[in-house]
């Protein structure tokens, strides 16, 4: 099959490259998937070029998410036969095989069924963001029936996941963003309210709106704590899931208002909140309730040049189409 591999970490043009590898066959509990579309996480890009500390044992196929096709079934395997459409997450997770090749062989527990109105790029537009977005919604679509949720960044990937799974589940959402054309994505995505970081009285403008705000998903805790904590309720919690700096906390505030703060790594969440992360995912996907982001693709062949996209910041969801021959 035909794989981008790295040896060892490093730029993207320079350790990453397309090349044969041996067909993999599934293990007990494993399935191999025809991929058919990849799609690349800042995760992804950050780990190939070492930021994560850790360097591959022998090689590495990189990128966690994507969709195809059940290819074959391991022994002990339930729920998936072959020739079944899947999204995948995770997939380079402990695991050598990721979804930048033509197959891979993951956990069955990796490979959702993935219905017959959503498409492959929607496939690849789910894993780490969705579920990391449902996750930091509290993991219960129950939970927020009727409440109201500030989605920071909700133009990038988890806060597209964010905006429209808060929504299926009932609630009320308002978006930040920080420009036009990212306020035309976040309204897109279901937003009933998007404030521009850059106006004018942010707070005001959202409390115009909503009484106040239940729980918050942020990308930038150091930047936007302020914010936050001027419209979230006493007993909000604040969920985030990017690091940006150092967090200094005004533990004075944050007591008084009985505030929670979350970290969120979908590497350390619990196997029982991921299963309720992808139930919901799933549930969202299964009455059309999720939609995939812009998608700016790639041949298999510029897997370099795709991940140096994700690393500038694109706007939208950066994809390797795959096609095995």
């Amino acid at each position: 099959m035909r794989a981008a591999v790295y040896r060892s970490t490093g730029p993207a043009a320079e350790v990453l490259e397309v090349v044969e590898l041996e067909l993999p066959e599934p293990g007990p509990g494993e399935v191999r998937v025809r991929i058919v579309t990849s799609g690349i996480n800042p995760t992804d890009w950050k780990r190939r070029a070492g930021l994560t500390g850790r360097t591959p044992d022998g090689f590495q196929v990189p990128h966690h998410d994507g969709a195809g096709v059940v290819d074959a079934v391991g022994s002990g395997v339930d729920g998936l036969v072959v020739g079944q459409r899947v999204w995948l997450y995770l997939a380079a997770f402990g695991n050598r095989y990721g979804t930048a090749a033509e197959y891979a062989v993951v956990p069955a527990v990796r490979a959702v069924p993935l219905p017959d109105g959503a498409s492959d790029e929607l496939g690849a537009c789910l894993g780490v963001p969705a579920l990391t977005a449902a996750h930091c919604l509290g993991g219960n679509p129950g939970a927020l029936q009727g409440r109201t949720v500030l989605v920071a960044g909700g133009a990038g990937a988890v806060g597209h996941y964010a905006i429209e799974l808060a929504k299926h589940a009932g609630a009320t959402v308002v978006a930040t963003v920080s420009s036009d054309e990212k306020r035309a994505l976040a309204e897109d995505a279901g937003a009933d309210l998007v404030v521009r970081y850059p106006d004018q009285d942010v707070s005001r403008q959202i409390r115009d709106v909503v009484q106040h705000v239940d729980r918050i998903v942020e990308v930038a805790p150091a930047t936007n704590l302020e914010l936050d904590l001027a419209v979230l309720r006493d007993g909000g919690t604040i969920a985030t899931y990017a690091a940006e700096g150092d967090l200094v906390l005004p533990s004075g505030k944050l007591m008084t208002a009985n505030v929670t703060l979350a970290f969120v790594l979908l590497y350390g969440v619990s196997s029982d909140q991921l299963a309720d992360a992808v139930r919901w995912t799933s549930d969202a996907l299964a009455v059309g309730a999720l939609s995939a982001l812009p998608v700016i693709p790639y041949a298999l062949e510029r897997v370099a040049d795709a991940q140096d996209r994700v690393e500038q910041a694109a706007v939208g969801k950066v994809v390797l189409s795959v096609a095995a021959r």
